[in-house]
């Protein structure tokens, strides 16, 4: 089963990323300033010359016309390339699409009832399933590997992509009890390996007690991995992570 767009993406090259919220897109020999839809690091890959997926707006007086849904590491003569998407707003409404076709029972069991954006403590949590159980999803895309690429920067793998979950860690495992769940979701849009928490630096061990101490009160952590092509996307697989 996929989700199908209304209308399919259209390729393009991305020529740079002049800024955190433009990239440079040649669209059939046309160059167009296009959205970026992740304003911080997406992997160590320098974008030039690389494939990516556009979806087109419907607002006229929008100044960038195109979204970048999604990039591929594979030479731009590549017919059936491999896609990375980047869209983070997207994720939500594709696992939203899965939860309610209940093609992730394997996680969350029967679904009956589902709430999007749920007020918890001081946070919003994504999705509240049957009045009771919490998920919250996580895109991390600075961690997309791309070695071996010819525009792959060295970089050491870090987790300061996670300091904004540990507020979410606190009011996730706070809500955790007799016959509730909290699951924290890790949505990879493309085929990914199992997650791997990287080694903390000193700066950083704030994340692995909050995320400990969650853990010890019976917080969850999944994977879901997905694939998008032009005509839309398509679950490969959801399984659960022995994290920190």
């Amino acid at each position: 089963m996929r989700l199908v767009f209304l209308r399919p993406l259209v390729e393009g090259v991305i020529r740079s990323r002049p800024n955190r919220f433009i990239m440079n897109v040649d669209i059939g020999g046309v160059s167009a300033r296009c959205h970026c839809p992740s304003t911080g690091r997406i992997s160590s890959i320098e974008f030039k010359h690389i494939p990516c997926l556009l979806s087109k707006s419907d607002d006229p007086a929008r100044k960038t016309p195109y979204t970048v849904e999604a990039f591929s590491l594979d030479p731009l003569g590549r017919k059936d390339k491999e896609w990375i998407g980047i869209n983070q707003n997207k994720a939500n409404d594709y696992v939203d699409f899965f939860l309610r076709a209940g093609k992730l029972s394997r996680m969350t069991g029967k679904t009956r009832v589902i709430q999007r954006e749920v007020r918890l403590g001081t946070s919003r949590i994504d999705f509240l399933i049957n009045g009771k159980d919490f998920i919250e999803v996580k895109t991390p895309l600075s961690m997309i590997p791309c070695d071996g690429h010819p525009r792959c920067r060295q970089s050491v793998p870090t987790m300061t992509g996670f300091d904004r979950t540990i507020k979410h860690f606190g009011d996730i495992s706070k809500s955790i009890s007799h016959g509730s769940r909290a699951i924290i979701l890790l949505c990879f849009m493309y085929k990914a390996k199992p997650f791997e928490v990287p080694n903390p630096g000193r700066h950083e061990l704030s994340i692995v007690r909050a995320a400990r101490h969650a853990r010890s009160r019976g917080m969850e952590n999944w994977q879901i991995n997905l694939r998008i092509d032009k005509k839309g996307v398509e679950l490969l697989d959801c399984f659960r992570l022995r994290l920190f």
